[in-house]
C-alpha cells in the first residue's frame, strides 16, 4: 500500500488545492457569509457527497484503465504535473480571484443548501481533473490494487478537505474582514499558493524519471 511518507506528502498537496480559488471555496464562504454558518455546514456536507462520487469514479476508472493500458500510468501522470503548473499560473496570473472574496447569494432551504454543495462540486471539472492528474502521482501497480490505492488517496483528500473548509466555514466573516484590512496579504496568499503548486508539480515530474 501507499507509504507513510507518501501519503503525508500527498495530504499537503491536498491542503494546498483547498486553498487555491476554486467554485467549491468560492461558494462555501459566500454561503455562510450571507446565511449564516449553519448554512455553510450544510453545504459542505454536500460538497463533501460530491468528492465521494468523484472519488469513486477516479478509483474505478483509473483502475480499469492501468489494467487495460499500462502505458497510460506515465502518461496520466505527466499530464497531471502539467495541470499543477497551470493551477500555479491561475493563482498568481494578473486579475485573480482570492477565495475570500466571496459574491452575494439568496437565502436557501437545508435540503437546497445540501443540493447546491453538491452539484457545485459534482459539476466542478477541476475536481475530476485533481482527482485524475494527481492521484497517479502516488499510485504505483506493484504496490497492490489500484482501487484500493486510490480509496486511500481519496479519504485522505476528503478528510484534509472538510476539515479546511470546516474551518473556513466557521471563521468566514473573521478571515474575510481581515483580509479586506489587509489587501496585501491577498497577493502573498496567491503567489504563496502558486509557488508551492509549480515546487510540487516539478517534483513529481522529475520523480517520474527515477
Amino acid at each position: 500500500m501507499i507509504s507513510p511518507n507518501e501519503l503525508l506528502l500527498f495530504a499537503l498537496a491536498a491542503f494546498i488545492l483547498v486553498l487555491t480559488p476554486g467554485p467549491n471555496m468560492i461558494y462555501l464562504s459566500s454561503r455562510s457569509l450571507c446565511q449564516g454558518r449553519a448554512a455553510g455546514v450544510i453545504s459542505l456536507f454536500g460538497v463533501v457527497a460530491g468528492f465521494i462520487i468523484h472519488m469513486l469514479a477516479a478509483a474505478v476508472g483509473l483502475s480499469a484503465m492501468f489494467l487495460a493500458v499500462p502505458v497510460a500510468y506515465e502518461m496520466v501522470k505527466l499530464a497531471g504535473a502539467v495541470y499543477l503548473l497551470w493551477l500555479a499560473w491561475q493563482a498568481v496570473e494578473p486579475g485573480a480571484r482570492s477565495l475570500f472574496e466571496p459574491k452575494q447569494l439568496p437565502q436557501d432551504s437545508p435540503r437546497k443548501l445540501f443540493l447546491m454543495g453538491f452539484l457545485t462540486n459534482l459539476l466542478n471539472p477541476k475536481v475530476a481533473i485533481f482527482y485524475l492528474s494527481l492521484f497517479p502521482q502516488f499510485l504505483a501497480p506493484d504496490r497492490g490494487s489500484i482501487f484500493l490505492q486510490s480509496i486511500t488517496l481519496g479519504v485522505t483528500q476528503i478528510s484534509v478537505s472538510f476539515t479546511v473548509n470546516l474551518l473556513i466555514v466557521l471563521t468566514a466573516a473573521s478571515i474575510a474582514g481581515w483580509f479586506a484590512r489587509n489587501p496585501l496579504w491577498v497577493s502573498v496568499q496567491r503567489y504563496l499558493m502558486g509557488f508551492v503548486l509549480a515546487g510540487l508539480a516539478v517534483r513529481l515530474a522529475f520523480e517520474r524519471h527515477r
